[in-house]
């Protein structure tokens, strides 16, 4: 398979993984952590009313959806990548950074959360994908 096709491969893969993890701990977050009473989680109005409800264990599954994400989206980019493996892995921490960014715009959350997020669930994951991924090859 040709560099650049399978490069293309990796960070598309590291997308698609970070994403489906993110998105699975999201989805089980509300099962192992309830949310207080009548809160809808799937509605920006309703989180935003809610927020002063919400206690810092609910934000221990969010944060870990985002962290493990970019973990195994810039794992799997470091795995599949056939050169400049660790820019790859670094390309998916900055695409989902970028996206962490985002939702501080767009859904309510403590200026605590906000900040532990964006400064240790991505860039700092993508580097701990690197590490693990050097130790795997």
């Amino acid at each position: 398979m040709p560099k650049l096709l399978r490069n293309v491969l990796a960070v598309l893969a590291g997308i698609v993984v970070g994403a489906v993890v993110n998105g699975a701990l999201i989805t089980l977050s509300p099962a192992l952590i309830p949310p207080p009473a009548g809160v809808d989680v799937s509605n920006a109005e309703s989180l935003a009313k809610a927020m002063p409800l919400f206690e810092p264990r609910h934000f221990i599954m969010p944060f870990l959806a985002h962290a493990l994400g970019t973990l195994a989206g810039a794992l799997v980019a470091y795995l599949i990548a056939a050169s400049h493996k660790a820019r790859f892995a670094y390309a998916i921490g900055v695409a989902f950074l970028c996206g962490g960014i985002a939702a501080c715009f767009m859904i309510p959350a403590p200026a605590w959360f906000m900040a532990l997020d964006l400064l240790v669930a991505y860039l700092p994951m993508a580097w701990l994908g690197i590490q693990i991924g050097k130790r795997v090859k």
